[in-house]
């Protein structure tokens, strides 16, 4: 029989946790409900979760527009690339310092975590991208954020969770170092690994300011600066040449800043179901300590 402080606890935590998820889930709501929302309801001014009338014109405006589709691909191929190479490089710097027998584990161990404290700064980074000739380049925005110290940590230690016996099996069957780390941790560590390229596609997703240096073209130009310049600096009227005079009584620049918010965020909302049951068992393996 459950007491009365037990029963107690259990709708207070119900209601604390229908309060927070209500928090997190209604942001979204307001911008999708907004995205299809008619100048009247937007001037009004209560807007509804539901929509009174719905209008397809903002997501209409939205696709049609060059520089959106531009930086749709621009973002996708960076968001990609990205992630691959930090993947690769992860791994690759990972593995050895989990293996005890590596000559000065320990000392490149902290040297790792030392970058976690200390960075040179946006003008070296700048300067170095420059000389090696990566300016106006989607390498620019990938290179310099491939390896991240946190991600090592996180990587070694569940590499040292696996049990040092399929090592020395594999050994013993005649396999060196290459052939251990990509046909043996690297396929049982699917949790780590789904869980760093969860990170590394919403940061990659996410990212803006680096473009907004590094890349002066326009067709090269990521999908995040272009809804940017929508979002805060309120450049809609490029994409207010494919309303006509019939549409302008339901256009509401504020519905096409939402909807542009709507398609740059459905992609990854569409990833983290797919990573999501990795996403804690790679986190809590990764972060037992040596």
């Amino acid at each position: 029989m459950r007491s009365r402080n037990e029963i107690l606890f259990d709708y207070c935590n119900i209601a604390f946790l229908t309060l927070v998820g209500i928090s997190a889930i209604y942001p979204f709501a307001y911008v999708l409900t907004l995205s299809v929302s008619t100048l009247a309801d937007v001037a009004r001014g209560g807007v509804l979760i539901i929509p009174r009338e719905i209008s397809w014109i903002a997501y209409g405006m939205v696709f049609n527009d060059e520089n959106i589709r531009i930086g749709f691909a621009n973002a996708v191929m960076r968001t990609l690339l990205g992630t691959a190479a930090t993947l690769l490089m992860t791994s690759l710097v990972a593995y050895p310092l989990s293996r005890p027998h590596m000559p000065l584990r320990r000392q490149i161990t902290f040297y790792v975590v030392f970058t976690m404290l200390f960075s040179g700064g946006l003008v070296p980074r700048y300067l170095v991208i420059k000389h090696l000739g990566l300016i106006d380049s989607v390498w620019s925005l990938v290179l310099p954020v491939m390896l991240t110290a946190f991600n090592v940590i996180v990587l070694k230690n569940f590499f040292q969770q696996i049990p040092r016996s399929y090592e020395e099996a594999a050994k013993i069957d005649g396999a060196g170092d290459w052939a251990i780390l990509f046909q043996v941790f690297i396929p049982l560590s699917k949790p780590a690994l789904a869980t760093i390229a969860l990170w590394t596609c919403v940061f990659h997703w996410n990212a803006w300011f680096d473009a907004m240096l590094f890349i002066s073209s326009e067709d090269r130009q990521v999908l995040q600066v272009f809804v940017q310049r929508v979002v805060v600096e309120n450049s809609v009227k490029d994409m207010q040449f494919g309303v006509d005079n019939l549409d302008q009584a339901k256009f509401s620049s504020e519905a096409l800043k939402a909807a542009t918010v709507v398609v740059t965020i459905l992609p990854i909302l569409a990833l983290y179901p797919f990573a999501q049951r990795y996403f804690i068992k790679g986190i809590t393996l990764g972060g037992i300590k040596e």
